[in-house]
């Protein structure tokens, strides 16, 4: 596959300098003046339009997709402040990008997917290889967007999605998502490539069950009311240290559910993990980023260092080995953000990173951002996963 590629990182407070610094960046790594598509990450201490007008004007009003994170990733770069951009540019003979933005997450989620089917519809193609999807973090409920892009789009296409969903530096209160010169929150970006290439990937969590099993027994779509037939947020209070349970903030850092994975998930581990991204003190119920059928059972989870390290380790070996002698030309990770600041000091974060990218692509371009949920395929099936990383390697 012929390609340029690169990625530059600012870290200026002063949004017109940040943007045109990682732009410029990106363009030199590449050698280009004016890439075929752009990719965009960036933090919410920026006012975000200015951030994105200077993006586009270094780069020439090139399309542009990409999303607000709790940091952004580069290669030996993880930066988790509230000023951090990372842009990546891409020229290629081979690869076509088709992207657009579509709105109205929460409200129904499932009619935000049709909507992006109806888009993709009629530029699917044999050559089609994956779908990259940036939805809004705090309104996106996964499991009906999909739904919503499987009944548009042509019967028996299998779309493979990545990416995550965005954030904002744990305030929970507004994310962003980027396409060309629009900022929006409550929808969702995204972009689909085609072209001559293969993709290689890989998920892993790393978080340890705590605690016996317990049953949902009130729910409605994403929302939990009753686990165990009690109020499902006094249940998460059982689990909390003392000075989480009036700071939500820190109660879901660290605090999360797992579901029994899916036995035609062959190969992943024994639970999917899900994050808790809202409450409602009223109703005393929490709310997930997927839906929830009453009578399922769920387990509370945390997360752990030595897994996350040796999860990391088993992702790395298993892209390696099926890429063979194959070097990768570029690569994305969508990490989850309770995987970073919150819980591994800065040294240990970085140590992390620079062995998967050693390992994986030492001299690739390398780009990615912290989610509030990341997204990548299990097998042939397209999930939601949090407290993970995905790794997406074009070669």
């Amino acid at each position: 596959m012929a390609i340029q590629a690169g990625v530059g990182v600012s870290t200026n407070r002063n949004p017109k300098s940040a943007g045109k610094e990682a732009a410029e960046k990106a363009l030199k790594a590449a050698k280009l003046e004016r890439p075929d598509f752009v990719f965009m990450f960036a933090t919410v201490g920026y006012p975000q339009k200015e951030i994105l007008n200077a993006v586009r004007l270094a780069t020439a009003q090139a399309p542009l997709c990409g999303c607000s994170g709790e940091g952004i990733i580069a290669k030996d770069i993880a930066d988790e402040s509230n000023f951090s951009v990372a842009v990546m540019v891409l020229k290629s003979d081979d690869l076509e990008f088709f992207h657009g933005l579509s709105a109205g997450l929460k409200a129904d989620s499932g009619a935000a997917g049709r909507d992006v089917g109806k888009s993709l519809q009629h530029h699917i193609k044999d050559d089609t290889k994956a779908l990259f999807v940036f939805g809004d973090g705090l309104t996106i409920n996964f499991d009906s967007f999909q739904r919503g892009v499987g009944e548009t789009i042509s019967k028996g296409i299998n779309l493979p999605m990545f990416g995550g969903v965005s954030a904002d530096n744990w305030a929970f209160k507004q994310t962003y998502q980027y396409c060309d010169d629009r900022v929006a929150s409550d929808s969702v970006a995204w972009a689909m490539l085609r072209g001559k290439t293969s993709i290689l990937s890989c998920v892993n969590h790393g978080c340890i069950r705590i605690g016996g099993k317990r049953t949902v027994t009130r729910a409605k779509g994403n929302v939990i009311y009753e686990i165990d037939g009690q109020p499902a947020l006094e249940v998460l209070k059982e689990y909390l240290l003392p000075e989480e349970i009036n700071n939500w903030s820190k109660a879901v850092i660290n605090l999360c559910l797992g579901f029994k994975t899916p036995a035609y998930l062959e190969g992943y581990d024994e639970y999917m993990i899900r994050f808790i991204p809202a409450k409602d003190d009223a109703a005393r119920s929490i709310s997930i980023q997927t839906e929830v059928p009453e009578g399922c059972d769920i387990w509370m989870t945390r997360r752990d260092p030595d897994k996350m390290a040796a999860g990391l380790k088993q992702a790395a070996n298993d892209i390696v080995s099926r890429s063979g002698s194959q070097k990768p030309k570029l690569i994305f990770q969508f990490d989850c953000c309770g995987r970073g600041k919150v819980i591994l000091q800065e040294s240990t974060k970085h140590k992390f990173l620079n062995d998967i990218q050693q390992q994986v692509g030492p001299e690739t371009p390398w780009i990615g951002f912290y989610t509030l949920g990341e997204i990548g395929p299990v097998g042939n099936y397209n999930c939601f996963h949090n407290y993970s990383i995905v790794l997406a390697a074009l070669y």
